[in-house]
């Protein structure tokens, strides 16, 4: 059983992202740190309160940490194709003058 869960967890966090997936996770990174960072110095600069301004940028980031950083089912719609061992089996691959593989 503790075998079991482990292996959950380690899929959990092992999560596969692909590549238009890393594309949105860049862009939703751009729009909430920026956005935050905006929001942040109006605030700020409006109360005149350094705090409040560094509390709210640091709310966005760990907004921005939770929406980005696990890998998220929206990030893995995408997903390649990629050779298995038993298509590439009679393939042979000459680099400088040598057989590899």
């Amino acid at each position: 059983m503790a075998d079991q869960l482990l292996d959950q967890f380690r899929d959990a966090i092992e999560g596969q992202i692909d590549f238009e997936g890393q594309r949105l996770a860049e862009m939703i990174t751009t729009v909430l740190l920026g956005a935050a960072g905006i929001v942040a110095f109006f605030v700020g600069f409006l109360t005149q309160d350094i705090k409040l301004s560094v509390y709210i940028g640091l709310a966005g980031t760990a907004l921005t940490f939770v929406a980005v950083v696990p890998p998220w089912p929206i990030y893995n719609k995408n997903p390649e194709e990629w050779l298995s061992s038993s298509s590439t089996a009679g393939i042979t691959i000459d680099v400088d003058g040598q057989k590899v593989g």
